[in-house]
């Protein structure tokens, strides 16, 4: 796979659902593969268990969607963000996926070490955030 596209937005008559569209009509066009992850229709859970919470260090999860999620992002070149800003942030779902998906443990998304942070998603090239706001550009620049 050449592309994965994270989109987080629940109504399928929004802005960030036309980008989606047009992203994904692009793709097609140049022959890209592409893997769509849309966390609404999917409905992934953006909320830590007590269980997930006690495994957090040893890069184990009780979700099988992290599994597959982060097996994705190990074969993806690129990866497109797709979401809105909502309340000058990105949506609590999208915060979960990061929070859950890039979690510390053995050789997944990256590794703490006494010298730092060693990233493992080196396979990983180009990655882009398309979002959309109802707050004027300047004032989100400032965030």
């Amino acid at each position: 796979m050449d592309t994965l596209i994270i989109y987080c937005h629940p109504y399928l008559q929004s802005f960030n659902h036309a980008i989606l569209q047009a992203v994904q009509n692009n793709l097609q066009s140049k022959n890209i593969e592409f893997t769509t992850i849309d966390l609404y229709a999917e409905r992934f859970s953006p909320v830590y268990t007590k269980k997930d919470l006690s495994l957090f260090h040893t890069g184990k999860t009780t979700d099988p969607l992290v599994v597959k999620y982060l097996n994705l992002l190990k074969q993806a070149k690129t990866v497109i963000f797709i979401t809105p800003i909502w309340w000058n942030s990105i949506p609590g779902m999208l915060k979960g996926f990061i929070g859950k998906v890039m979690m510390e443990g053995k050789g997944l998304s990256h590794t703490v070490g006494k010298v730092g942070v060693k990233g493992e998603l080196t396979n990983i090239q180009q990655c882009y955030v398309l979002t959309t706001s109802s707050s004027p550009t300047f004032y989100i620049g400032r965030l």
